[in-house]
């Protein structure tokens, strides 16, 4: 019998299309990061307090913390106490690129002891320090944990909307750099080189060279010393034709197979359970079934088997519809892409995550 027609929880994802003229035009900005425009993240240890109940119950770390804070207000406590109401966590931000003083920053807040929720909580003054060592922000504030109730799961992770002032900045004279360096996200030799030679025909000269699959180094010309963030915004808004490897992305757990890059079929004959599937060559039907309209999309039935035809040339793309419609499985196209890939009849990469 035929194959029944089926719902599958497969998703196809073509992330590329499958010939270059066909690309959409990406802006730069969107393919590279300058070299000294990051973020820097930044950590602290911190109390909180204003617990009801839902503190830390064990170990010396809060109560030590507690004491420490009360000698530097002038209370000297006798006895031990209960620190149910207070959390030890760790604070963490990032400081953003150029960040200035008294600018505010978003800082996240985890428990580190034995808290069962953070919920109506105070974040006392927590100085944020980078890798240098240097303090770099000071964060306190009300505990926000996204509307989950006391106990919920994941109460003991808060959020503080700018609970952090930055204190001190970052020096860097960008302005009256000569020379500035960018770095694709992700690392292509023909994406580099259509950046550099975008760039070096719109500015009228050799001002952008490909240093590698990664790196284009950019001379910053005479007439825009001391403008530099003028030629930025200019760079930024030149588009150039994304290029990428021809991959398959499956994720066996879910079903999910994510291609992208120009993927393209030689000519193969396959057959998989009652499924022949016939890629260039002649439209034969096997066996005396019918193949109903030959190209990328035509689909016969019989009594014994589905027959399908595509020709030679077609892309994994139309493949996949072709095979979708037929009620063809996640398992079955797994076990048809590394068979292709085998037979060298699927010129590309095939990843599993």
């Amino acid at each position: 019998m035929i194959k029944k027609i089926i719902n599958i929880s497969i998703i196809f994802l073509s992330l590329l299309a499958i010939n270059y003229n066909s690309y959409a035009a990406s802006r730069i900005k969107d393919l590279i990061t300058i070299k000294g425009v990051r973020e820097n993240p930044l950590f602290g240890y911190g109390l909180v307090i204003g617990l009801n109940g839902t503190g830390d119950s064990e170990g010396d770390i809060t109560a030590t913390s507690m004491k420490r804070m009360f000698s530097k207000l002038g209370v000297n406590p006798q006895k031990d106490f209960s620190t149910k109401n207070a959390a030890a966590v760790i604070v963490t931000a990032q400081l953003p690129p150029f960040g200035r003083l008294g600018q505010k920053i978003d800082i996240n807040i985890a428990s580190i002891a034995n808290a069962s929720s953070l919920a109506g909580g105070t974040l006392m003054i927590t100085p944020l320090k980078g890798a240098d060592g240097e303090v770099y922000a000071v964060a306190n504030g009300q505990i926000s944990i996204g509307g989950l109730k006391q106990g919920a799961k994941f109460a003991t992770n808060a959020r503080i909307t700018n609970g952090a002032i930055i204190e001190k900045e970052i020096d860097d004279p960008f302005e009256q750099k000569n020379s500035i360096r960018l770095s694709l996200n992700n690392a292509d030799f023909t994406t580099a080189y259509r950046i550099e030679n975008t760039i070096n025909t719109s500015l009228g000269g050799k001002f952008a060279v490909a240093k590698d699959s990664a790196t284009i180094d950019l001379i910053v010309p005479a007439n825009y010393h001391r403008k530099l963030i003028e030629l930025i915004a200019l760079i930024e808004n030149y588009k150039v034709n994304l290029d990428t490897k021809a991959k398959i992305i499956i994720n066996e757990r879910t079903g999910t197979i994510v291609t992208g890059g120009e993927i393209i079929l030689k000519e193969v004959a396959i057959s998989h359970g009652d499924l022949t599937v016939e890629i260039g060559g002649k439209v034969a039907a096997a066996g005396g079934n019918k193949s109903a309209g030959g190209g990328a999309g035509g689909a016969g039935k019989a009594s014994k088997e589905t027959f399908y035809h595509m020709e030679e040339g077609t892309s994994l793309n139309d493949l996949v519809k072709g095979l979708n419609a037929l009620g063809v499985t996640p398992e079955d196209l797994i076990s048809i892409f590394q068979a292709l890939k085998k037979n060298g009849s699927l010129v590309g990469e095939i990843e599993f995550i």
